[in-house]
């Protein structure tokens, strides 16, 4: 039971920071961190749409960051870098606040619904689900689903390849939650199969080297058999 303990608590703190993080660098387009424990300390890779504003004016951003996760959250010697995000749209954390901030502004849910996923599908995404859940059109709370493209949600390549994240915003009728599933192009299903065909160049060449050397060796065979023949006779 000491063991469970022990991972439920190093999930709930990573599920910690990376709200603290969500809030902290929320103009810096963040999209997500990743945390490996490592003998030396704590190795921490921030995603950002701009590293620029993570790391601050001669880096001032980033030791404020490290200094808070060591003091405020027990991290040992933080090491944190930033990797920038190259394709906005396959990132869940980006279309989710993307999605929110419209619906601040006024933007019916529908609208930014489909307008976020068709952004991420032209993106190349293998498939896409957005739900917006709240009390979207009645004083009664429901949630609306806009799904897209092959998207399982059980199995090796679920848990391996699906990435997701939820936001949520406080408008006047309460507070909406926006979560979004994406799965990226790079994802390798079992049930799917790449049958490569080989060059048809090199085949007939092949083929040609096959038939030359079936010749040759038929045409030795022959000329032994011929001399045998003369010999005996």
């Amino acid at each position: 039971m000491a063991v469970v303990k022990h991972f439920i608590s190093k999930a709930k703190k990573r599920a910690e920071i990376d709200e603290f993080l969500q809030k902290k660098l929320e103009k810096a387009g963040y999209g997500g961190v990743n945390i490996a424990e490592t003998p030396l300390g704590t190795h921490i890779v921030i995603y950002a749409m701009r590293p620029g504003l993570v790391i601050g004016r001669s880096g001032e951003t980033i030791r404020e960051l490290a200094k808070t996760l060591e003091e405020k959250f027990g991290v040992s010697n933080p090491q944190i870098s930033v990797s920038e995000i190259e394709v906005p749209e396959l990132n869940p954390y980006i279309v989710a606040t993307r999605i929110a901030s419209a619906l601040e502004r006024g933007v019916h849910f529908r609208r930014a619904g489909f307008w976020a996923l068709n952004q991420v599908m032209e993106a190349g995404a293998l498939g896409v689900e957005i739900i917006i859940s709240g009390k979207l059109r009645t004083e009664r709370a429901r949630y609306e689903k806009f799904r897209a493209g092959y998207l399982p949600k059980c199995g090796d390549p679920a848990m391996k390849y699906m990435r997701k994240a939820e936001v949520h915003v406080q408008l006047k009728p309460g507070i909406y939650g926006v979560k979004v599933r994406i799965m990226p192009p790079e994802a390798k299903f079992p049930d799917k199969l790449e049958i490569v065909e080989a060059p048809q160049a090199e085949t007939e060449t092949e083929e040609k080297q096959s038939a030359e050397t079936a010749t040759e060796e038929f045409e030795k065979e022959a000329g032994e058999a011929g001399g045998k023949e003369e010999a005996a006779e």
